[in-house]
């Protein structure tokens, strides 16, 4: 089964939970907006939302390159929450994983996702923030095509 998530423009919906360190989960709901333009390069537009909780809603933006028919690629984020990122990505035969630092950040934070395909229009996404040594936040969600 071919990819659809990253590698085609298009609408996502996310449903799911956010988690943090000594609290219950939250419910997340969110939007993901694909899109791709000239020269390989992509665009992405997150934006994630707590529908029971009084949490700040979240944005997220990617520009990044995945020249056609490689499995890794590039890209730099402007995070609502952790401000200027940088990462890199790879499409796996089951799985699109990215990894990404904050730059100019004290606190060390990192991320770490994993989007498992589960069908050619559903992948499941579980996710991780890390301030040093310690896992501070998580999301477990479901992401659906539209």
């Amino acid at each position: 089964m071919d990819h659809t998530f990253l590698i085609e423009p298009g609408r996502w919906t996310l449903q799911g939970n956010w988690l943090e360190r000594d609290k219950p989960p939250m419910v997340l709901r969110g939007g993901i907006l694909i899109a791709w333009g000239r020269d390989n390069w992509f665009t992405m537009v997150m934006k994630l939302t707590f529908p029971n909780d009084d949490h700040d809603e979240i944005s997220l933006q990617y520009k990044g390159r995945l020249a056609g028919g490689e499995r890794q690629y590039t890209f730099v984020l402007q995070h609502s929450e952790l401000g200027r990122v940088e990462g890199e990505g790879w499409v796996a035969p089951a799985s699109v994983v990215q990894r990404y630092w904050c730059l100019g950040d004290r606190q060390r934070r990192t991320g770490f996702e994993t989007l498992y395909q589960v069908g050619e229009a559903h992948y499941h996404l579980s996710s991780g923030i890390m301030a040093g040594h310690y896992l501070t936040t998580a999301i477990e969600a479901n992401l659906e095509r539209q």
